[in-house]
C-alpha cells in the first residue's frame, strides 16, 4: 500500500495522484506540486488515503507544499495575463491568416510555459506563429489542438436539458458514446435530439446504458413467442426501465402486461434470466 492524495488542476479535470510525503492534507485544500508540465497549483479532491501500488503509476511526483495566500495571488495574476495573451495570439493568428480557432490560453503556475488551446478542421502549420509568440512572451510556447468535446469542456454552457454541461461541471474523462446506445434506449435518432452543444452524441447517453443492457438480457425480445399461464402469445411491447412486458394472447383476444418478476415466477423466462 502507498499513501496518496488526489489533485485536480481544473474544475472537472482528471484526478492525479501525488505523494503527500509527511503532510496531512485535507480535501479542498490547495497545493503546489511538480508535474510533467512544470510547477502547478491544484485543488485537493481526495485527502490522504492508502491505495494499492498497482492502482497508481510509480514513481509518484511529490507535493512541494500547501499553497499559501501568495500562491493564490499568483494564480489570479496568471489568469489576468492569460487573457492578455489570448488577445495577442488572436491578433497573430489573423496576421498569419491561419484557419484555426483559439479556445483558451493557460500559463503554468511558474510561468515557465504558456499553452494555447485551439481547434481546427485539419492540420495547421503554426511554426511561424510559435516563433512570433515566443518573441513576445519570452517563455516556452505550446500550441495544443483539441477536439470539439474538449472545447465544450473548456468553455462550458447549458445543455438541451437546461443544466450546465456535464463535461464542464463533473465529468473527469470522456467515455465512448455510440448511436447503438440511443437505439437501445428507444430514443429518437434525430441528431438534433441526441447531440450536445459540441455536435457530438451527448455524454449522458452512457449514464443509463448499463441498466438498459442488463434489462435487455433479462427480458424477452420484441416479436418473440412465449407461453404464459394465459396461453401462448407474442411480445408486442417492452418497458425496459420498469421491466414490463406486453404480450398479445390470440386465444384471449387481448393483450396482457407482465412484470419481469411474474414471468420469472411462472418459469417463462427462467433460462433467459440465468444466462
Amino acid at each position: 500500500m502507498i499513501e496518496v492524495i488526489g489533485v485536480r488542476f481544473k474544475k472537472a479535470g482528471k484526478i492525479y495522484y501525488f505523494d503527500p510525503i509527511d503532510l496531512k492534507i485535507d480535501k479542498d485544500n490547495y497545493v503546489i506540486v511538480e508535474t510533467v508540465r512544470g510547477i502547478e497549483f491544484g485543488k485537493v479532491v481526495v485527502a490522504n488515503k492508502q491505495v494499492d501500488e498497482e492502482d497508481v503509476v510509480l514513481p509518484l511526483k511529490q507535493v512541494l507544499r500547501i499553497a499559501s495566500d501568495k500562491d493564490k495571488l499568483i494564480v489570479v495574476e496568471n489568469k489576468e495575463i492569460s487573457e492578455e495573451a489570448y488577445q495577442t495570439c488572436q491578433t497573430k493568428i489573423k496576421e498569419h491568416e491561419l484557419e484555426m480557432n483559439l479556445v483558451d490560453v493557460e500559463y503554468t503556475f511558474d510561468r515557465n510555459k504558456v499553452i494555447f488551446y485551439f481547434t481546427a478542421d485539419g492540420r495547421v502549420d503554426f511554426r511561424n506563429l510559435v516563433k512570433d509568440l515566443a518573441s513576445v512572451f519570452k517563455t516556452r510556447i505550446e500550441l495544443r489542438q483539441i477536439g470539439v468535446r474538449d472545447e465544450a469542456k473548456l468553455l462550458g454552457g447549458i445543455g438541451p436539458c437546461g443544466r450546465m454541461l456535464c463535461c464542464s461541471t463533473f465529468l473527469g474523462d470522456f467515455e465512448p458514446v455510440s448511436i447503438k446506445m440511443a437505439k437501445d434506449q428507444n430514443l429518437s435518432l434525430n441528431p438534433s435530439k441526441i447531440s450536445g452543444l459540441c455536435g457530438r452524441l451527448m455524454c449522458c447517453l452512457k449514464y443509463e446504458n448499463d441498466d438498459y443492457e442488463t434489462a435487455k438480457k433479462e427480458l424477452p425480445d420484441l416479436g418473440e413467442h412465449i407461453t404464459t399461464n394465459h396461453g401462448r402469445g407474442k411480445v408486442v411491447g417492452l418497458n425496459i426501465l420498469e421491466r414490463l412486458v406486453q404480450i398479445e394472447i390470440p386465444e384471449k383476444e387481448r393483450m396482457i402486461e407482465y412484470t419481469l418478476d411474474e414471468l420469472i415466477d411462472e418459469g417463462v423466462i427462467k433460462a433467459q434470466a440465468t444466462e
